[in-house]
């Protein structure tokens, strides 16, 4: 048997509707869960490429289409379609998307091909989404890729209780040196924290942009965060 993907629906917790979410189940049929948080291009091909790597190492992935409120299945390929999605991050209620959020992770795991633990990987702006997760609600494992927002959100670090990884660009030109520092000092010391910088820009992870896309730390911040997954999930 192969990887299985599709789409299904999330129904939000505060009554407005439901929304996607792009699923790929691991060829076994069943393993713990990974919710993927998108870019700001949207549930892409990208996107849908890293679900089912983690299918394929043994997880059930579910990538929730986090601009549905604005434009429902919103989707960009690369560089191309910045203009658009920093027009739709204008939009964006991160109020509303935390509720989505939790909506996502409880969705995740009440479906049957889900064991029951739990994780988050999200990549810009789903990094910021990861963190939150991590604040907001309960998930058993986060790894966070260059997030933008995180330093904004440092008074929430306290509250986090499951393990956490990093990622930054030490190059990043969307998030300042002085921003990456002051996450990295906010996390130091605390249990269950790895935090790691790499010789690369933003959205170094991300194949299908190739200004940005640099394979060596892409590659190295993938094998540490399936070796986090495995570690605190199985799989």
């Amino acid at each position: 048997m192969a990887v299985t993907t599709g789409y299904e629906q999330v129904a939000a917790v505060d009554g407005s509707g439901s929304f996607a979410a792009y699923r790929a189940v691991p060829a076994s049929g069943r393993g713990p869960g990974v919710l993927v948080f998108q870019e700001i291009f949207g549930i892409n091909d990208n996107m849908r490429g890293l679900a089912e790597r983690l299918a394929e190492a043994g997880y059930v992935a579910l990538v929730p289409d986090m601009f549905w409120r604005i434009e429902p299945r919103f989707e960009r390929k690369d560089e191309s379609g910045m203009a658009d999605a920093f027009a739709m991050m204008q939009r964006f209620d991160r109020v509303a998307a935390g509720a989505d959020v939790a909506a996502a992770l409880g969705h995740l795991r009440s479906m049957p091909e889900c064991t029951g633990r739990v994780g988050a990987v999200g990549f810009c702006l789903g990094g910021t989404l990861t963190y939150a997760c991590a604040v907001h609600a309960d998930p058993d494992v986060a790894v966070s890729y260059y997030g933008s927002g995180i330093h904004e959100m440092l008074d929430g670090v306290t509250a986090i209780a499951c393990p956490i990884m990093f990622h930054y660009g030490n190059d990043d030109p969307f998030i300042p040196e002085e921003q990456i520092a002051a996450v990295e000092a906010a996390v130091a010391g605390r249990p269950g924290v790895e935090f790691h910088r790499y010789a690369a820009g933003h959205a170094f992870s991300n194949w299908d942009a190739p200004s940005m896309y640099q394979q060596h730390a892409a590659d190295l911040a993938w094998g540490r965060t399936l070796a986090f997954l495995s570690q605190h999930l199985g799989g």
